[in-house]
């Protein structure tokens, strides 16, 4: 016997309230699951992403009244309506959808040009010399990166670092 359209409209009804009441259950149980594994972790909200919108929201909101004197100043594109562009960095939304429009980027160009430009001065990094301890056994470090386990063990039982220096680096040590 065929079914009548009131028919199939209860039916659908009944299956959506079956499906939310299973999805609110899935739910739940992801919920609960997401909560285990961030305790476990110890993750943050900057971690799961959520600390980065709240940061550029942030950083939009403070830097409008500084943003504003240095964009006049630097701005190489403007629409006018106070959208402005320096000209590095991708395009702007306002701007790509002008371009796509059909207006051209000369149109948006600006007058005001920036009258100083920065140079940068490159600084050489201070070069690291490697110092070098070892102990008795022959296991050695460099001073770079965390401390092997034979260090550790060996500070925690009450010896100094610098009893494992070699001789070049506890001249260094001595001479600062």
């Amino acid at each position: 016997m065929a079914q009548t359209y009131l028919q199939l409209q209860r039916q659908i009804e009944a299956l959506q309230r079956q499906a939310e009441k299973l999805k609110t259950q899935e739910i739940s149980g992801v919920v609960q699951r997401i909560k285990v594994a961030i305790e476990h972790y110890g993750l943050t909200a900057e971690q799961l992403g959520f600390g980065r919108a709240k940061a550029i929201s942030r950083k939009t909101a403070n830097a409008g009244a500084t943003q504003s004197s240095k964009e006049s100043s630097a701005a190489k594109y403007s629409d006018g309506k106070g959208n402005v562009w320096s000209g590095r960095g991708p395009r702007p939304h306002w701007l790509r959808d002008a371009l796509a429009a059909g207006s051209s980027l000369e149109s948006f160009a600006s007058d005001a040009q920036p009258t100083t430009s920065r140079k940068r001065k490159s600084k050489a990094p201070a070069k690291r010399v490697a110092q070098q301890y070892r102990d008795d056994s022959g296991n050695t470090w460099s001073g770079f990166g965390p401390r092997p386990r034979w260090l550790k063990d060996a500070l925690a039982a009450g010896a100094s670092l610098e009893q494992f220096a070699s001789d070049g680096t506890a001249r260094e040590q001595a001479a600062a």
